[in-house]
């Protein structure tokens, strides 16, 4: 068995419906269910005896205790965070305690359960990381990409809080030999993103005729890496890594944000054509949906360009992204076009009050 932590968020509940599809092992599913956390991602296995969901918080020292030992999985796989940029900036206290703070115990936790094992699962046993490329900071338009070894240089809250868990990582690996994997990943994109990060926001606004935002020129560069290939990196991370090491994740898809937006604008024009979406609606001034882009106020402090360095896990564990952003862009577009159930209940929720707060009606 494994135990998944955060297994009710977007990469987390990708991770686990993944491993359910490929695996006959067991998957023990806890998640705290705050805002991002949607059970209903996970309603496809609710008949599978092979998976079981807690609702908790990896910072319930007991809890876990409880769980790892009552269900003795052979690895952890962490992807329970606070991970929203904007939210951070808001309010930086929540990333500090489940980022930090949550971290710290979820370790405390794993290292005594660890540290009872008998010998030939001690030695078998992994505790998987799942981190962020935003720990590295930001890059000069003709930098290389960051690499494995790159100086941390967190720029935001959410990203400080995720350095700092990245080196409790470490330390304990260092200190007491946990037997740690850490995954640092660029911009992930796909099915079951909650709506407030850029791809799943522009497809629900421009379907509701609503503003685009495009902060400041729209100029700032990521790595964008389709979720189910982040899944598999993970995967091979967890069977083949080597302790202690980390493993960078990308796509080798460095795009500007504004081009993203005029890519999911044109897929939109090509499988849901605005006028069939709104036919009642006869004063807009273009058929497309570009004409719905509007570019508000940058961000404080926004990090002008991240970019993964991703030849060490494709050399040392013969990991590459399968997806090109063409194809993966595109099953994602349909994707939300053919779920608009999910996006409505998951729109009936906080995220309406934090879209008007955070761009205005």
């Amino acid at each position: 068995m494994i135990l998944v932590t955060g297994s009710a968020g977007f990469i987390g509940s990708n991770f686990v419906l993944d491993w359910c599809a490929l695996h006959d092992e067991p998957v023990l599913s806890l998640d705290k269910l705050t805002y991002a956390g949607n059970l209903e991602n996970l309603a496809s296995l609710q008949a599978n005896l092979r998976h079981s969901f807690v609702q908790g918080d990896i910072g319930d020292a007991e809890l876990v205790a409880r769980l790892l030992s009552e269900h003795r999985p052979r690895a952890v796989i962490n992807f329970a965070a606070e991970s929203h940029v904007d939210r951070s900036i808001h309010g930086p206290e929540d990333f500090i305690q489940t980022n930090i703070v949550g971290t710290f115990h979820l370790l405390e936790a794993v290292r005594a359960y660890w540290g009872e094992l008998p010998d030939a699962e001690k030695s078998a046993f992994r505790f998987l990381h799942v981190s962020t490329d935003e720990v590295y900071g930001s890059l000069a338009k003709d930098e290389p990409a960051f690499t494995e070894t790159h100086r941390y240089e967190p720029n935001s809250p959410y990203s400080a809080s995720k350095a700092a868990s990245d080196h409790l990582v470490r330390a304990y690996h260092h200190t007491y030999g946990l037997p740690v994997l850490t995954t640092n990943c660029s911009n992930n994109y796909g099915p079951y993103h909650f709506p407030e990060k850029l791809i799943p926001l522009l497809i629900v606004n421009a379907l509701a005729g609503k503003a685009l935002p495009v902060y400041g020129d729209g100029q700032q560069i990521r790595d964008w890496l389709y979720v189910k290939d982040h899944c598999s990196a993970i995967r091979c991370v967890l069977e083949k890594g080597r302790l202690g090491e980390v493993y960078n994740v990308g796509g080798w898809n460095e795009k500007a944000n504004l081009d993203i937006v005029h890519i999911v604008c044109d897929l939109l024009d090509e499988l849901r054509p605005r006028a069939a979406v709104q036919p009642a609606i006869f004063n807009f001034q273009s058929s497309s949906y570009r004409s719905l882009i509007t570019f508000v106020t940058d961000r404080p402090g926004h990090d002008r360009r991240y970019a993964i360095d991703a030849r060490k896990i494709e050399r040392e564990l013969g990991w590459k992204p399968a997806e090109t952003f063409e194809t993966g862009i595109r099953k994602t577009v349909q994707w939300y076009l053919d779920n608009q159930g999910w996006v409505s209940n998951v729109l009936s929720g906080n995220y309406r009050q934090w879209v008007e707060k955070q761009y205005g009606e």
